[in-house]
């Protein structure tokens, strides 16, 4: 099983946001504990709890390369990579409501895609 299918396992058994499932994707390169990890991200699911914010597994993604200590992170080069990526991947949106549809019915791209998106965009930086 890959990161991607494990981090979508964990989501859907521990019922935790896309945020949290991305993080804890690379819990072993991140020196956090689980429940670290799951703080954290709690509380930018569903984007940002009203899906009027950024997409939670992108945020998640910035953040675990963050943690990971990228140097270029700090300097936003790592950070507009990755949400550039992933507004491509994504259906050229990173607000949650967006991507989901929400007001418009038509979905950019499934919370599951985005968390599988994320992680694989995310993986080079960490």
């Amino acid at each position: 099983m890959d990161r991607a299918e494990k981090a979508l396992e964990v989501k859907h058994q521990m019922g935790i946001n896309c945020c949290q499932a991305v993080l804890l994707a690379y819990k072993n390169e991140l020196g956090k504990s689980e429940e670290e990890l799951l703080r954290l991200g709690s509380g930018f699911g569903g984007g940002m709890g009203c899906a009027e914010g950024t997409c939670g597994a992108l945020v998640g993604a910035v953040m675990a390369a963050s943690l990971r200590g990228n140097a270029d992170t700090h300097k936003n080069r790592t950070s507009a990579q990755i949400l550039t990526e992933f507004k491509n991947t994504c259906g050229g949106e990173t607000i949650c409501g967006k991507i989901k549809g929400i007001g418009t019915g038509k979905v950019l791209c499934a919370c599951d895609d985005c968390i599988k998106n994320a992680i694989r965009i995310a993986e080079p930086y960490i």
